[in-house]
C-alpha cells in the first residue's frame, strides 16, 4: 500500500450509485474460497478493507441484501438497486464498521492490488500465483501480516 494516498471513485454498471473511497485500504484481500467464487461467478473476489466513514456515497442509495456466509453468521452485499452490482459487503465481525469494497467497481481497480491471497487451499487449479505477496492457504493473523497504521486504525474501529 502505499504511503501517498489519492482518493479513487466507483460505481456500478448502470451509474446509479458512485462512490468515492477518501482513504487508503486497511489491507486488499483477494479471497478464493468457494463461496466467493460462487458469488462472484469467478475464481476469486478482489475487496478492499475500508472504515465505513472512508467510503462516500456520491449519488444513489445501494441496498443491503443479507446472505449467508461461509463462517454461518452471514453477511450484507450492498448492491445497486438497478443492475444489482455488488459494491460491497459487510461481515458480522465488524459490522457496518467495515466495508469490503468489490475492487473491480473502482474506475481505477489497478490502484488495488492485494496485499495477499487468502483460502487459497480452494483456489482454481489454472490460477498461478507469483508469490510477490503472501499467499495463505486459509486465513492469517492481521498482526503477522497488515503494516502497523492499518493495525491502529482498526482497533480504534473496535473501541
Amino acid at each position: 500500500m502505499s504511503t501517498h494516498w489519492q482518493s479513487l471513485e466507483g460505481g456500478c454498471t448502470c451509474g446509479a450509485v458512485r462512490y468515492r473511497l477518501a482513504r487508503s485500504p486497511l489491507f486488499v484481500h483477494c479471497c478464493h474460497c468457494t463461496w466467493c467464487q460462487r458469488e462472484t461467478g469467478s475464481a476469486f473476489v478482489l475487496n478492499a478493507m475500508v472504515e465505513a466513514e472512508g467510503v462516500q456515497v456520491l449519488c444513489g442509495e445501494p441496498v443491503p441484501i443479507d446472505t449467508p456466509s461461509s463462517s454461518g453468521k452471514g453477511q450484507v452485499i450492498h448492491r445497486c438497486p438497478e443492475c444489482q452490482v455488488a459494491l460491497w459487503s459487510c461481515y458480522s465481525g465488524m459490522g457496518e464498521k467495515v466495508r469490503f469494497l468489490r475492487v473491480g467497481t473502482l474506475d481505477e481497480p489497478g490502484q488495488c492490488p492485494p496485499d495477499i491471497h487468502i483460502f487459497t487451499s480452494t483456489r482454481q487449479p489454472w490460477v498461478q500465483l507469483s508469490g510477490e505477496v503472501p499467499v495463505m492457504p486459509e486465513y492469517y493473523r492481521r498482526s503477522e501480516h497488515w503494516p502497523a497504521v492499518s493495525i491502529e486504525r482498526f482497533n480504534a474501529l473496535r473501541g
